[in-house]
């Protein structure tokens, strides 16, 4: 470092020049205070004509404690000046400009008591380097300090900085004090400077700077965005995120909204400022103890949508079938919503993995836990800082409180502690969520006949009573849709009936009325005498037939006069039918080209079957593939130069099917 740079930082930030007050030493000079116009620091240049270089010195008020503070090798006891305030620093290449800088902070914050004395040389001895010394008296006119500088309002800020450890907590309280005087400050001074600083606060900044942001910040609180360094731009977001310039959470929370549509979303700043301001974004929601709506529209959306697939499957009985199948293939892998049950009815299929899910999810329990505890474990608790890598101040203790963003993902704070719980893909168990989809695959391609057959795993079967409850309940849904429905109005029927009566008597003639009524009292009488009636005689005056049954041998009941004739063959006799053992599964095969598929089965040759039923092989083998296909999915028969064969993978199956 060389001295020049702390010329430049005492300019920029305090507005302090150079004063060289001794013309017969041109390579001493002063840095005085800028409001008591008292000494801060002694600049010392000399040549050393041993190394051909110039040596840099500079003696500064900065207090005894921060000399112990920041001890280096660089710095030590005074060179000119006297008392225990004054320590002494060599411009060398190991000197730390940020460790200059800090010292010459506290000397201007100490301010200079009177009775100074400086002692300078009359000539140096290059041999020896001793100093012969000169008193000069300390009066006003020496230290006089130019009468312009910055605003009466920063000085007073900058008045407000109280100096310590220098740490983050320390710095954000001063940040916060000092923000909070300044809250309604304004400015009309153009920016024009370069200002990167990380984590910068108002004490980083030069009085052109500070003029420059508070000038910008009265533009922004307008709505009139423009560019400006991204150390500034942050000034002004930890302002919102400390309650500066914003009466409520909420209203910071506005504020903030509308910087980023305002200056991020116009392409003004910083992209990577974005993920850090939608951060604390939501830090400030949980904080501030706004809606949870509001919070998750501030969260990591990817977070969010995979905290929703979650809480879909450990409560699937208030969702849809599309939501919990949508949730189960996002964990259980993607190549269940390619199966073959999902090809043929899609509806369906989701409507069948889902209900087996819910099953489940409401019955299997091992070792006290349930199946989604069993799949996904329990949320572990880790520690929740809020507004980390920002400057932030922690006014008070928050009190004790649960914030639920959502069912999945719930934020803690005890005695000032915050923490949050969620689950984490480090404790998945995707084994048993995988073995339950793979068995389910398994079972509904058995039911609704679709692809080839997986083979069942011993580790899955588990799952097999729930999914068989889901298809249960699909077979009963089906049976009850195929039922035709009837509906009666029986209201309007009688409506229909006695708008008839009306019709119909309103076309009678006087005379039909008497007969109809006569009519009607003759209906009566017949009625009172009906259980008499039963052993009259018939319609004409005769008495009905008596069935009389036909005698002899090979007689059979008769339905009316018409008698019964059992089916015989040419002798006269009935035939018994010989029973055939049909197949396992309902094929729509005949009896030739069941015997041939056993025949093949046995490994023996189909040739005099085809000949003697004079059927072509390549036709045949069609006909078995296509009355297979819904049980297999694919070719079983294979025909080669009319040589008609098995497919070596499908035999197992095929013994299944035919019943063995």
């Amino acid at each position: 470092m060389e001295l020049g740079e702390l010329l430049t930082y005492a300019r920029d930030k305090y507005g302090i020049e150079e004063e060289h007050k001794w013309t017969n030493f041109p390579g001493f000079s002063v840095l005085c205070h800028p409001e008591t116009g008292k000494w801060v620091a002694l600049l010392i240049r000399q040549w050393d004509t041993d190394s051909g270089t110039e040596i840099q010195h500079c003696d500064l008020k900065c207090g005894l404690p921060g000399f112990l503070t920041w001890m280096r090798p660089w710095i030590g006891d005074p060179v000119r000046m006297t008392g225990d305030n004054w320590v002494g620093i060599s411009f060398t290449r190991e000197t730390e400009p940020a460790t200059v800088f800090r010292l010459f902070d506290r000397a201007i914050a100490n301010g200079n008591p009177p009775g100074a004395t400086i002692v300078i040389e009359a000539k140096p001895s290059t041999a020896h380097r001793i100093w012969q010394d000169t008193v000069l008296p300390f009066t006003e006119a020496l230290t006089g300090m130019k009468k312009s500088g910055p605003p009466e309002k920063l000085r007073q800020m900058r008045r407000l900085y109280e100096y310590g450890r220098d740490n983050a907590e320390v710095r954000a309280k001063n940040f916060y004090r000092q923000g909070k005087f300044m809250e309604d400050y304004t400015d009309d001074y153009p920016w024009e400077e370069d200002f990167v600083c990380y984590y910068p606060t108002y004490h980083d900044m030069t009085t052109r700077q500070l003029r420059g942001y508070f000038s910008w910040r009265t533009d922004v609180r307008k709505g009139c965005f423009y560019p400006i360094s991204t150390s500034a731009a942050y000034l002004y977001i930890y302002e919102l995120l400390n309650g500066i310039g914003a009466d409520t959470p909420g209203d910071a929370l506005t504020k903030l909204k509308e910087f980023e549509a305002g200056y991020l979303d116009a392409g003004l700043g910083d992209p990577r400022m974005q993920s850090n301001l939608r951060r604390w974004m939501l830090d400030l929601a949980v904080v501030g103890g706004l809606p949870a709506e509001t919070a998750r529209q501030y969260a990591d959306p990817e977070l969010m949508r995979r905290d929703q697939t979650l809480g879909v499957l450990r409560r699937p009985s208030g969702h849809s079938d599309e939501e919990v199948f949508s949730a189960l293939i996002e964990w259980g892998g993607k190549k269940y919503g390619e199966t073959p049950v999902m090809k043929t009815d899609a509806e369906r299929g989701r409507r069948l993995f889902s209900e087996a899910w819910r099953f489940a999810a409401a019955g299997y329990t091992k070792g006290g836990r349930d199946l989604f505890t069993l799949c996904f474990g329990l949320p572990p608790r880790r520690r929740y800082e809020p507004f980390s890598n920002a400057v932030y101040f922690r006014q008070s203790e928050e009190p004790d409180c649960i914030y639920r963003i959502n069912e999945c993902r719930i934020y803690t704070c005890e005695g000032g502690e915050w923490s949050v719980s969620a689950f984490e893909k480090l404790y998945f168990d995707r084994e048993r969520l995988q073995g339950f989809l793979h068995q389910t695959d398994l079972m509904l391609r058995r039911y609704l006949k679709t692809g080839r057959y997986l083979k069942e795993k011993a580790e899955d079967v588990w799952a097999s009573p729930y999914i068989a409850q889901a298809i249960e309940k699909d077979r009963q849904a089906v049976l009850e849709a195929a039922r035709p429905k009837i509906t009666l109005d029986l209201d309007g029927l009688d409506k229909i009936r006695r708008d008839a009566l009306t019709t119909q008597n309103s076309l009678l003639t006087e005379e039909e009325r008497g007969l109809a009524g006569q009519g009607e009292m003759n209906s009566f009488s017949a009625a009172a005498g009906a259980e008499s009636d039963i052993d009259q005689p018939g319609a004409f005056g005769q008495p009905f037939p008596a069935y009389e049954a036909p005698a002899g041998p090979g007689s059979v009941p008769s339905a009316g006069n018409a008698e019964f004739i059992p089916p015989s063959g040419p002798s006269g006799r009935q035939e018994a039918v010989q029973p055939v053992s049909p197949p396992a599964t309902d094929l729509s095969l005949d009896a030739v080209h069941l015997q041939i598929l056993r025949t093949l089965l046995s490994g023996s040759p189909v040739d005099t079957i085809i000949r003697d039923n004079r059927l072509m092989p390549s036709i045949v083998a069609d006909a078995i593939n296509e009355a297979l296909f819904d049980e297999i999915g694919d070719t079983v028969v294979s025909c080669d130069d009319d040589t008609l064969s098995l497919v070596e993978d499908y035999k197992e199956d095929l013994v299944n099917i035919l019943g063995g």
